[in-house]
Order: structure tokens, then C-alpha cells, then sequence
């Protein structure tokens, strides 16, 4: 079942390491297939160099297994809230990446203070609220979820394809699994540039990139009018 998918989601899995975002552990991918409504993803505490592509646990939208052998991912619930909200969104992944996640510990958005930012992130990298006493009691998984569809309220998941959950650290979303794993990518080198800039610039404000610069190189990668790459 979903064979494709779960090669994709294989591979998504092993580019989170083999780019230095995953040590030990500690992240996943997963995918959706849209017409069977069902996700795959990585199985909880798997070790990557004995993964492979027939470990990935395929659940429905209910997270009940519906092929596999293995516990899927425990942040299963937080995935399934991105596709059951994110029109649009098929692949989804959660590192615990350094830089990106000292922000996330910060609880702070990353402001886009240049280019490099905009051509991926349309406006700051939100970060969430922190969870109460009782989200994380009863459901944590599911409300880290929750909280993180309750912070896109009024913003697109796929022009900001990216959060920082509070205290915790970053999801990225996609198109793909493939995807999904080229934002947390883009990511972390975001998040490391505006680590540096607030350093180097300690002796004054920084301030944000001017708007019409941030919107023009956004644009060109992904409007209606977008020249950037080949047709």
C-alpha cells in the first residue's frame, strides 16, 4: 500500500540526517496521499541506519494504523492537524535542528532581515504560544498540533511554510515530503543568518528588510508572475 509514498517518506527521513538536522533520533517526515486520505511516517525511536522504506507506518486521519509493523512517530498527531487544516499541504517534518530551535526556545519568531529569508518565508517565522498545564496533560501531540493551526489563523501555511512551536522546536511543511524537508533546510540556515545579524549588529537596532525588497524576492520565486528557476 502507498509504496511511492513511503519510498518518498523514506527518503525525506534520511536527507533530515544526512543534512545535519537529525542526530540520535530526534525528528520525522511524513506524507499524505490525498485520494486514500492517509499519511505515512517514520515509526517512533527508529534508528535511521536500520530504517528502511517498509518500516514507514501508514494511518488514517484518526491516527489508526493502517499498515505497519511499528508505532508510528509520537508527534503522529501533530502531523495528522497539518493535513487535516493545511489545504494544500502533503509532506511534513520536525527537527530538533540547533539553530532553529534555539529561536523556538526563545520563544521568538525569526524576523526576515534579508533576502535569503524572503525567498522562502513570506514575513517573519512565527512562533507559537506556549501549551498550558492541561494541553500537554490530556493530548500533547494533538495540541502542539492545535496550537501551531491556531497561529496560522490568518496566515497562508504555504507561503509560510514553517513554525517554531514555543519551548520546543520547528516544524516545515510542504508540497511533498521532499519538500517539506528543503524548508526545514532553508530553515535553519534562516534561522543561523538572523542569529548572526542580531550578533553582529549588537551595538545598534537591526532592523527588518524593507518590505518591498522581502515581497519582490518572494515573488519571483513563488508568484503568479515567478521567473526565478527554469519552466
Amino acid at each position: 500500500m502507498l509504496a511511492a509514498l513511503k519510498e518518498d517518506v523514506f527518503k525525506a527521513n534520511r536527507r533530515l540526517v544526512d543534512s545535519g538536522l537529525v542526530v540520535l533520533t530526534w525528528g520525522n517526515a511524513s506524507g499524505f496521499d490525498p485520494e486514500t486520505k492517509l499519511m505515512v511516517i517514520k515509526p517512533s525511536g527508529v534508528d535511521y541506519g536500520r530504517m528502511t522504506a517498509e518500516d514507514m507506518v501508514v494511518v488514517d486521519l484518526d491516527g489508526n494504523v493502517v499498515e505497519g509493523r511499528l508505532r508510528p512517530s509520537s508527534d503522529t498527531a501533530t502531523h495528522l492537524e497539518f493535513y487535516r487544516n493545511f489545504a494544500g499541504v502533503r509532506g511534513a517534518v520536525h527537527t530538533h535542528s540547533v539553530e532553529a530551535t534555539a529561536w523556538a526556545q526563545a520563544c521568538r519568531e525569526i524576523p526576515c532581515y534579508g533576502t535569503t529569508h524572503a525567498d522562502t518565508f513570506h514575513g517573519p517565522v512565527p512562533v507559537t504560544r506556549v501549551l498550558t498545564e492541561e494541553e500537554v496533560a490530556s493530548a500533547y501531540e494533538l495540541n502542539t498540533g492545535k496550537v501551531i493551526v491556531e497561529r496560522f489563523s490568518g496566515l497562508d501555511p504555504l507561503a509560510v511554510p514553517g513554525v517554531l512551536v514555543a519551548g520546543h522546536a520547528p516544524f516545515t511543511w510542504g508540497k511533498d515530503p521532499q519538500d517539506a524537508v528543503d524548508h526545514a533546510i532553508a530553515l535553519e540556515a534562516i534561522a543561523r543568518a538572523a542569529r548572526l545579524t542580531e550578533a553582529i549588529g549588537a551595538s545598534k537596532p537591526v532592523n527588518p528588510l524593507v518590505s518591498y525588497v522581502g515581497e519582490k524576492h518572494y515573488q519571483r520565486k513563488h508568484g503568479k508572475n515567478a521567473y526565478y528557476g527554469q519552466r
